[in-house]
């Protein structure tokens, strides 16, 4: 986000310095800070690792210009890398399991990606097998994988988790984020970590998802609607180091969905069901530290609302829980 007064190079200069903004329904005493993603071009925090990883990869050499990158995603990661890749002059190709939001493959092919479906029973596993069979296909063509890129972290640590620094200062008790890749939270962790020894590290993940076996939790899996974090194969993530988290909390579908629109409703912010999840587990943290029931640094929690609810209107996002996840 760039400062009004100042004419900007390019839309990539836009990426980045979003908004730290305090929630309301957070206990006086411990301030839960929401990262707002959606201050992004493209409307999300994927935009940063979208930048950062191409931009590195054209450095190293591992791609050249008018070369091809080769992506699976969700949809939010293909947006940023979009945006980024036409900047750079390279050619994005999508790989997104089929069942995600509408509105994100739409986006994709408006910055000019080619967007390849596959079955989404085979998830980002089969996703990320059929981007690796089209990048041998095709000349200078590279997989950049944003579940094992150590970029993904390294965006986060060096913007994200810098910035959540250069606004609470050493005042942060916990950062709670979701985990998909877990870059997101890897790269603040990190970042916070190293001026805040004892900063408590929480990610959300929705209940049915199965990040919580990595701490040795139970775990069932099953079926979920939030989009964008969780998992059912946890290997899937390997930048996720289970030796940098405190604890993994289970969201369910049904608290997101009413956080979320509470989240509209009462404080103006339209967000996915990720955020609504962080929103969920970052207001506990902050209630169990109120309360004494969690040791922490400072009386301060940081998360991250990662994108739109706009992404998701076509699957009913703000409409009754029911007519939510009842749609396909």
């Amino acid at each position: 986000m760039t400062a009004h007064d100042t004419p900007a190079a390019s839309v990539l200069e836009t990426i980045g310095e979003t908004p730290l903004v305090e929630l309301d329904a957070a206990p006086q005493s411990v301030p839960v800070y929401a990262k707002v993603e959606t201050f992004n071009p493209g409307g999300s925090v994927k935009d940063r690792i979208g930048k950062h990883i191409l931009q590195r990869l054209l450095e190293r050499g591992e791609v050249s210009s008018g070369g091809t990158v080769v992506e699976p995603t969700a949809g939010n990661t293909g947006i940023g890398m979009a945006i980024a890749a036409r900047q750079l002059d390279l050619q994005p190709v999508f790989v997104v399991p089929d069942g995600f939001s509408e509105e994100k493959e739409r986006l994709m092919a408006a910055l000019g990606a080619e967007v390849v479906n596959v079955p989404g029973e085979g998830g980002m596993s089969g996703a990320t097998d059929r981007a690796r069979e089209i990048a041998e296909q095709r000349e200078d063509a590279v997989v950049p994988q944003q579940f094992a890129t150590p970029l993904n972290a390294e965006a986060h640590y060096e913007t994200t988790g810098q910035e959540i620094l250069d606004t609470l200062g050493e005042e942060i008790g916990a950062v709670v984020a979701g985990v998909g890749s877990g870059g997101t939270l890897m790269g603040i962790a990190r970042a916070v970590s190293e001026r805040v020894p004892g900063v408590r590290v929480v990610a959300v993940e929705p209940e049915g998802s199965t990040f919580g076996t990595l701490l040795g939790e139970a775990r069932e899996e099953a079926d979920y609607k939030t989009e964008g974090i969780g998992t059912h194969d946890p290997d899937v993530a390997e930048l996720l180091d289970p030796d940098a988290i405190d604890e993994i909390v289970a969201v369910s579908d049904r608290e997101a969905h009413a956080e979320l629109n509470r989240l509209a409703a009462e404080e103006g912010h339209l967000v996915g069901s990720s955020a609504g999840a962080a929103s969920v587990a970052a207001r506990e943290t902050a209630e169990r530290i109120a309360e004494g029931d969690l040791d922490a640094p400072a009386e301060t929690v940081a998360t991250v609302f990662p994108d739109s609810g706009e992404r998701y209107l076509s699957k009913n996002i703000y409409g009754s829980f029911e007519a939510w996840e009842g749609k396909a």
